[in-house]
């Protein structure tokens, strides 16, 4: 019989393969669409001298196309669930210069250190166990992750942020969620299908014990107006954590 979690999972894909045509429209202005992101990672790509990349989540490629601009001598590889997704990505000629696989980030198909860096756009927060996804990254990933995602605390307004910050620091964020929910633990919405309360921030300490630097940065359009820049300023973080000397 299907599980709470295998049903929420069916809907996902569901959602993707019905709206896998109009992907990138619908998505153009999330993760891999942001211009000003892609600075910073080609300054992390080119830091850490990266020859070859797993982007986790892949869907039609568009990510995959960005860094081949960044790192075009580098091997590049995808990996996505969906198959609807995944055949416009070959429509889209993405074979011509990368890799596919069609399986899922929380089990990537690859040994430990298998790419120098390993990244993610907007995926996490569609994901019930987000850090069981960032543990696998970092296991495959030999110089460096990027997380690029959501910030649940840089959004609402800022009465609405303090309160989310303290709930998550005193353990009742959870509790609060399952209610506002209806003991589901996710959301639905036609623009984004189904997604769940994430915060870059919740993968910190994962990042931070295998990092040896862990610079975050906002990718979204709000000034930064506080000490707390961008963990309550700022709707999307992009986390960049880098090993030194591998």
């Amino acid at each position: 019989m299907p599980t709470v979690l295998d049903e929420a999972v069916e809907i996902q894909r569901r959602y993707y393969t019905d709206t896998a045509t109009r992907y990138e429209d619908m998505h153009a202005n999330e993760g891999a669409g942001d211009p000003f992101a892609h600075k910073y990672v080609r300054a992390i790509l080119e830091l850490v001298e990266a020859k070859s990349v797993l982007d986790v989540g892949t869907a039609t490629g568009r990510g995959l196309r960005a860094l081949r601009n960044l790192v075009p001598d580098a091997f590049l590889c995808g990996i996505e669930p969906v198959p609807a997704l995944l055949d416009i990505a070959r429509r889209n000629d993405i074979l011509r210069f990368g890799s596919l696989v069609r399986g899922s980030g929380m089990a990537l198909p690859f040994a430990d250190a298998s790419f120098d860096v390993v990244c993610e756009s907007a995926v996490l927060h569609h994901v019930h166990d987000p850090n069981g996804m960032v543990q696998e990254m970092l296991r495959v990933a030999k110089k460096a992750v990027l997380i690029m995602d959501s910030n649940r605390f840089g959004q609402g307004a800022f009465p609405l942020r303090i309160a989310k910050l303290a709930m998550y620091k005193t353990g009742t964020w959870d509790a609060f969620n399952w209610i506002r929910t209806k003991g589901k633990g996710y959301r639905i919405t036609p623009g984004d299908g189904l997604s769940y309360s994430y915060s870059v921030y919740d993968s910190y300490p994962l990042l931070a014990k295998w990092a040896d630097r862990l610079v975050m940065i906002p990718f979204s359009e709000e000034k930064s107006s506080s000490w707390f820049h961008p963990l309550l300023t700022s709707g999307g973080v992009l986390a960049c954590a880098i090993r030194e000397n591998t």
